[in-house]
């Protein structure tokens, strides 16, 4: 088995160009929420392929609302380590969107 991506590159450049703006709007704020959609933009878009070439897609089934009480904790950690904690806070979001993935129609 495998996973195989679909990310074009205009989806990305779009991604990127909306996470800007909102970056800019919020004045910063928006970076706390952007690896869940990250991570969620990679995984909708990628699919498991079997040894028989069979894909099922994948689903990453997280939200804003379920996450923010992760937000808000990350974004202390966040001050009070100077910002190094956002490093550390990537990653958990990547753990927490893969724990809320499934494989196939949902």
């Amino acid at each position: 088995m495998r996973i195989q991506s679909n990310v074009g590159v205009f989806d990305i450049i779009g991604h990127i160009i909306i996470w800007f703006f909102l970056t800019i709007f919020t004045l910063g704020i928006a970076l706390f929420f952007f690896p869940y959609s990250f991570s969620k933009f990679i995984i909708n878009r990628s699919e498991l392929t079997d040894d028989q070439g069979f894909a099922q897609p994948m689903h990453c089934e997280t939200d804003v609302f379920s996450n923010f009480g992760h937000v808000i904790l990350w974004m202390i950690i966040t001050i009070l380590t100077l910002g190094l904690g956002y490093a550390f806070y990537f990653y958990k979001v990547w753990a927490y969107s893969l724990n809320h993935t499934y494989i196939g129609q949902r």
